[in-house]
């Protein structure tokens, strides 16, 4: 059973690496002229932090997703090393 969390856990840090990666590599990609298609994507998330005043401490929640087409590729490529492993 430990073997099989553990798995999960390996799994979502390969995806998240390849996320994160993935990004960034579309990031650099936007300026480059045959590669601009890598960065094409969508933003969602909260636009507007919410802000939790207990008047000792002020507390921000934000949460903001870019996904770009580099992205998905770099969770495929994580998903595909991960089968490998």
């Amino acid at each position: 059973m430990a073997t099989k969390e553990k798995n999960i856990w390996i799994l979502l840090i390969f995806l998240l690496s390849g996320l994160v990666l993935g990004g960034l590599l579309g990031e650099i990609a936007k300026n480059v002229d045959f590669l601009w298609w890598l960065s094409y994507g969508e933003e969602f998330g909260l636009e507007n932090p919410i802000k939790l005043n207990l008047s000792v401490t002020t507390i921000t929640f934000g949460l903001m997703f870019r996904i770009n087409i580099a992205s998905i590729i770099g969770m495929a490529i994580a998903i595909f090393i991960y089968r490998k492993i």
